[in-house]
C-alpha cells in the first residue's frame, strides 16, 4: 500500500498509527475531514487479517463519518479508530487507556466512541485518559437504540417510495448481524408486523431472535439468496459484492452496516440494473452518531430520537435527487453531503483575525 498516495486519493487530513507494546495495544486513528467540526467517529476492535486491511477499513470508515455526519446535518467532520485484537478479550482497560492518551495527543481534532466490538464500559476506560470520547454509560450511553430507530426509519421511507405506503405490516426482512443494532432494529420491525430472517456468527444471539421475535434462522452466507422484500445488513462492510449481489432475492437494500458496498460506482450500479433500491448506509445508520452528538450538545435522549426521527425524510430527499438528476442513489446521498460541506467551506469569516505572536 502506497499510504500518501491512498489517503490523497480519499481526501483524508490525517492517519495515526499508535502502539504500546506494554498494554497490548496497536491502533489506528484516521481523519478524513473536519471542514464541518471536529472529526467524531467510534473506535472498532477486530481481528484484522493484517496491518493493511486494518488501515484500510480505518480509512473508508473515516470517510464514511465524513459524509454522515454532513447528511445528518451535524457540525461535525469525520474520523474513525480501529484497534487491532481480539475483542473478546477480558483485559480490557489497559489496552482502552492507551487508546485514550494517543485520542488525547490530538487535542481534540477527534473525538471517539463506542463501534463494533467496543462498549461503554470501554470507553470508560478511554475517559481515564481524554475528554475527547462520547457514549459514556453515565450519559447517553448506548448509542445502539437510536442507531437502530433511524435505520427503521430508513426502511420505512424506502418502502414508501418503493410501494407507496410506510407499513411494514407482513412484509419480509432479512437482517445480517444481531449485535446490539441488528437486534434493537428486530424489535421494531417485530413491533410493526414484520416477518424476520436472520443471521449471525454467535448462535446465542440467533436463538434469542427466534424466541423474542418469531423469527426464522439461516446459516451464515445463506441469509443472500433468502427470498424476502428488504434485506437489512447490520454486521461488517462490503458485503454487497460480485458473489453476493446475484443471490439476492429482495427488492430493496437497507441496514445498519457501514460500507456495504465493495466498490461503491460499481456495485451500486449493479443494484440499480437489478431493480433493487438501496438506500445509502451512511444515511440510513446516522441515528449512532446522532445519539453520540446529542451528548456533546447536552441534549436528551428524546430529543435524539426526534433527530433520528428526520432520517426518513433525508433518505426520502436521497430518493428524490437519485431520480431528478438521474444519478445512483449512492451517489445522491454523495451529492447531498458534498453540498453542505462544500457551503461551510465557503462561508466567509466577518470577525477580525489577529495576527500570530511571534
Amino acid at each position: 500500500m502506497n499510504l500518501f498516495d491512498t489517503i490523497a486519493k480519499l481526501g483524508h487530513e490525517q492517519l495515526v498509527l499508535c502502539a504500546d507494546e506494554s498494554a497490548g495495544y496497536r491502533g489506528i486513528i484516521a481523519i478524513h475531514d473536519t471542514t464541518l467540526g471536529p472529526a467524531l467517529g467510534g473506535t472498532r476492535f477486530w481481528n484484522y487479517g493484517s496491518d493493511e486491511e486494518a488501515i484500510t477499513d480505518a480509512l473508508r470508515l473515516a470517510r464514511g463519518m465524513t459524509y454522515k455526519n454532513a447528511v445528518a446535518g451535524l457540525n461535525l467532520g469525520g474520523g474513525k479508530s480501529v484497534i487491532i485484537g481480539d475483542n473478546r478479550t477480558a483485559s480490557r482497560e489497559m489496552i482502552f487507556r492507551a487508546h485514550g492518551r494517543f485520542v488525547e495527543s490530538l487535542g481534540g481534532r477527534y473525538v471517539t466512541a463506542e463501534d463494533v466490538g467496543t462498549s461503554t464500559a470501554d470507553m470508560d476506560f478511554v475517559h481515564m485518559e481524554t475528554d475527547y470520547v462520547a457514549g459514556l454509560a453515565n450519559k447517553s450511553g448506548d448509542p445502539s437504540p437510536v442507531t437502530a430507530h433511524g435505520v427503521f426509519r430508513a426502511i420505512e421511507a424506502s418502502a414508501m417510495h418503493k410501494w407507496g405506503s410506510s407499513s411494514l405490516a407482513g412484509k419480509t426482512v432479512t437482517v445480517q448481524g444481531l449485535g446490539n443494532v441488528g437486534t434493537y432494529l428486530c424489535k421494531e420491525l417485530h413491533a410493526a408486523g414484520a416477518k424476520l430472517i436472520v443471521s449471525d456468527i454467535r448462535p446465542e444471539r440467533v436463538k434469542k431472535a427466534v424466541e423474542e421475535f418469531g423469527a426464522k434462522a439461516v446459516e451464515g452466507d445463506e441469509i443472500y439468496a433468502a427470498k424476502a422484500d428488504i434485506f437489512a445488513p447490520c454486521a461488517l462492510g462490503a458485503i454487497l459484492n460480485d458473489d453476493t449481489l446475484p443471490k439476492l432475492k429482495v427488492e430493496i437494500v437497507c441496514g445498519g452496516a457501514n460500507n456495504q458496498l465493495l466498490v461503491p460506482e460499481k456495485h451500486g450500479e449493479a443494484l440499480e440494473k437489478r431493480g433493487i433500491i438501496y438506500a445509502p448506509d451512511f444515511v440510513a445508520n446516522a441515528g449512532g452518531v446522532i445519539n453520540v452528538y446529542g451528548e456533546l450538545a447536552g441534549w436528551t435522549r428524546e430529543r435524539a430520537l426526534r433527530k433520528a426521527d428526520e432520517i426518513f425524510d433525508t433518505v426520502l430527499g436521497v430518493y428524490r435527487i437519485a431520480k431528478d438528476e438521474g444519478v445512483f442513489t449512492y451517489d445522491a446521498a454523495d451529492k447531498l453531503a458534498e453540498r453542505r460541506i462544500a457551503a461551510v467551506h465557503g462561508m466567509v469569516r466577518t470577525w477580525p483575525q489577529h495576527p500570530r505572536k511571534s
